[in-house]
């Protein structure tokens, strides 16, 4: 075997089609873009989502609900689970002390939320609090502070 001896495997190469050569090659004309339109013209590129004047997908479906840009999107924690994560983080709990234990993430928002009952004295620094967790949080005996 030589290095010029070398080709591509049978068929698995394809000539691509040579367009506007003349009428003998068989494209030539109107190189295969059929006869008058806005798609045999130069520059033509067809709207984004366009169906062929058929009523297209993003007008038949039906549109409802509204998401603001500006909405903030907690990760919340209850006063149960501060109960249980009270024991496995020794001292005060803050967002790098959630982070480590894989709780949030360094880009999450998070906020404490009263469900549950706490027991233990816990010191607290989060984004945010509601008030039925703050004041659980301060009749236990802990600091609940805002970032």
């Amino acid at each position: 075997m030589k290095l010029h001896t070398l080709k591509p495997a049978e068929g698995s190469v394809k000539n691509s089609k040579r367009i506007g050569r003349g009428q003998g090659s068989g494209r030539g004309g109107t190189s295969t873009k059929g006869h008058n339109g806005a798609q045999s013209r130069s520059g033509y590129s067809s709207k984004a989502g366009f169906e062929g004047g058929q009523m297209p997908l993003y007008r038949r479906v039906p549109k409802f609900g509204f998401r603001s840009p500006n909405r903030v999107a907690y990760q919340v924690l209850n006063l149960d689970m501060l109960e249980e994560l009270a024991s496995k983080i020794k001292g005060d709990i803050n967002i790098e002390s959630l982070i480590e234990i894989g709780f949030a993430n360094k880009n999450d928002v998070v906020k404490i939320l009263g469900r549950g009952e706490l027991k233990s004295k816990v010191n607290i620094t989060v984004h945010a609090f509601s008030a039925s967790a703050k004041t659980a949080i301060e009749s236990a005996g802990g600091t609940a502070t805002t970032l």
